[in-house]
């Protein structure tokens, strides 16, 4: 399996919509309750708003928008996972709703396959990897690449964003 490392991996189970994820748990910096965002007038509906974490501002995503599902309001469940990840070469500290978070876990690499180039309904290029876990599947976004792909498209111009 090229997705991930040969150990198990280490993960905070997270839902989104009806979907099980898994984010590496390493990347995890804290999970918070719902705080003010502050809205980013002209922001891509991805990254539309900023948070305060500890007196730093912090970018924060919905992860939702990039996987085409719907977005209900805020509920007692949501929370807020900060995380730091790699950016061109810079780590940034970013923060993902979530609808509900579950647990830290470990996930063994052999209940781990690469996403099917076919048959998702997500772009596969999102998906580092498609595991089972209890009778149902968790998956494993590559948030390099989402926040990659969201970060060129903002520093595009408006004409080649509209191509």
């Amino acid at each position: 399996m090229t997705a991930l490392q040969d150990g198990p991996m280490r993960a905070l189970t997270l839902r989104l919509q009806d979907e099980l994820f898994a984010i590496e748990a390493e990347s995890v910096r804290e999970i918070l309750d719902l705080v003010p965002i502050t809205e980013v007038p002209n922001a891509s509906p991805f990254v539309g708003g900023l948070i305060n974490v500890r007196g730093r501002v912090v970018p924060l995503a919905d992860l939702r928008v990039m996987f085409g599902m719907d977005r209900p309001p805020p509920d007692q469940d949501t929370r807020i996972v900060v995380i730091e990840i790699d950016l061109d070469g810079e780590r940034a500290i970013v923060g993902i709703l979530a609808d509900k978070v579950h647990d830290v876990t470990d996930i063994e690499a052999a209940a781990l396959q690469d996403a099917p180039r076919v048959g998702m309904r997500w772009k596969p290029e999102f998906v580092r990897a498609v595991g089972k876990r209890n009778g149902g599947f968790i998956i494993v976004p590559n948030l390099t690449r989402i926040f990659e792909t969201q970060t060129r498209r903002s520093a595009s111009s408006p004409e080649e964003r509209a191509a």
